[in-house]
């Protein structure tokens, strides 16, 4: 099976996060897809269930001599497919592959695939250890990860999200704050008896934007660029003829390396010290540079970049694993029309098996 006729398989499974849309299908029938091909050319496979029906697949492929480790990693889920009208039929057009988790990140994982059964197929491997991991819920809490770095360790890894083949040496973190106004419900015609929550979420609505404004006019991290804050979700009322006595924002953050950590709530509580609100911090992920001791970054060809987005090189890096992200290049991510370029996912699939061979030989 060629690398493109394995990419549309994975495509016309339904992998959508459970945690992003209730209902979603998850990784457990993608798993067993994954699985049963690392399995096909001779890889030792596991599979590990990070939470009830939640599911990474771990393959490895092992020579002979000692050597080095290296991790080839992509996420199995995808997120919603709200206005797409076929997100699993995948279509070829124009040298690019449509179709929901098609760049994000269906690609690098096809390519994954494909080249660690050439590697097996050809007995490349001339020394070390070649491990495939495909972890379940990157696109929203990452505990495929988390769980996985508490069993794995090797001595590098390669992401393989989407990166329009450049090598991605950074991206940053993220923290998530959600904020509560406090009104007093009233009915409509009595106003000296209501106080409106969603007129006061107004003012906090204001200083986020005026925060924004700071980040954006401060001087930008040299590699990450600037942090930046925005409103993400809100809520707040009863009906028409009440005063809201309750609002509440959910706010995101994107922060850069240097930034401590619970940035975001400090900022928000600031905000709002003169409101009758609350606000508490519900997640958060650290920010990630990759050192440049590590050997990935003389082996991979292509120009450096830092990602817009987060990945689990985080996770991964903060486990003592150096890391790297490297993958095809399409567009539209997360959007109705999705695809990946059909050269790219060929050209990493051959770059992976240059790499694994390099790194994992004999010390």
């Amino acid at each position: 099976m060629t690398v493109i006729a394995l990419l549309k398989e994975l495509i016309a499974i339904d992998s959508v996060n459970p945690s992003l849309v209730p209902g979603g299908a998850g990784e457990a029938e993608i798993a067993q897809r994954i699985a049963a091909e690392l399995r096909s050319f001779g890889a030792a496979v596991e599979v590990q269930e990070a939470a009830p029906g939640r599911v990474n697949v771990i393959g490895v492929l092992e020579a002979k001599t000692p050597g080095r480790s290296l991790m080839l990693c992509g996420h199995s889920d995808t997120v919603g497919v709200e206005g797409m009208t076929a997100p699993f039929d995948p279509v070829e057009r124009d040298g690019k592959l449509y179709g929901r988790g098609a760049q994000d990140m269906k690609g690098g994982v096809a390519a994954i695939l494909a080249a660690s059964r050439t590697i097996a197929e050809k007995n490349l491997l001339r020394g070390g250890k070649l491990v495939i991991a495909m972890v379940a819920d990157e696109e929203h809490a990452s505990i495929g990860a988390e769980h996985l770095v508490k069993s794995m360790r090797c001595d590098a890894a390669i992401i393989c999200e989407p990166t329009d083949l450049a090598v991605g040496v950074g991206h940053k973190g993220f923290e998530w704050v959600d904020v509560e106004t406090h009104g007093v419900a009233a009915h409509g015609s009595r106003p000296d008896e209501g106080v409106d929550a969603i007129v006061m979420m107004g003012r906090v609505l204001a200083g986020i934007e005026a925060l924004d404004q700071r980040l954006a006019s401060a001087p930008p991290h040299p590699l990450l660029g600037r942090p930046s804050v925005h409103a993400s979700l809100i809520h707040g009322g009863r009906e028409l003829s009440t005063y809201p006595d309750r609002c509440t924002l959910s706010i995101e953050r994107r922060t850069v390396d240097g930034e401590r950590e619970g940035i975001l709530l400090d900022e928000v509580r600031e905000i709002i010290a003169s409101l009758d609100a609350e606000a508490r911090l519900t997640f958060t992920r650290r920010p990630y540079i990759t050192p440049e001791s590590c050997e990935l970054l003389q082996l991979l060809p292509g120009p450096r970049t830092a990602l817009s987005f987060w990945t689990d090189a985080a996770i991964f890096g903060s486990a003592g694993i150096p890391t790297v992200v490297y993958g095809p290049g399409g567009a539209g991510l997360h959007g109705v029309e999705e695809y990946v370029r059909i050269d790219d996912v060929l050209t990493c699939r051959d770059v992976l098996i240059d790499l694994a061979l390099r790194m994992t030989h004999a010390r």
